[in-house]
């Protein structure tokens, strides 16, 4: 079984950050609003990343380490520019 780690971006252009075992049925709660909280009142909501992982505390301890990032670093993890995710690292 694989779990993931996703980016919604919100119609107000947030980004939301979460886990799944299940990616397209949990975007698809998270677009009609079934999934209570942040993203409910802030739809609709694109899905901009997902990373695939083997295990459920894998993909947990991801989503946790990136919903600590900076927005900047988010956006450069998103293009794949892991020079810059490191730079924006080192200047914390």
């Amino acid at each position: 079984m694989s779990f993931w780690v996703y980016i919604l971006r919100c119609a107000d252009g947030s980004y939301y950050t979460g886990h799944t075992e299940n990616l397209e049925k949990r975007v698809a709660e998270h677009q009609t609003g079934h999934v209570a909280g942040y993203t409910a009142t802030r739809l609709p909501v694109t899905l901009l990343f997902s990373e695939e992982f083997p295990s459920r505390e894998e993909a947990l301890a991801s989503e946790r380490r990136i919903k600590g990032w900076s927005r900047k670093k988010k956006e450069a993890m998103m293009r794949g520019d892991w020079v810059e995710v490191s730079r924006l690292a080192k200047g914390r």
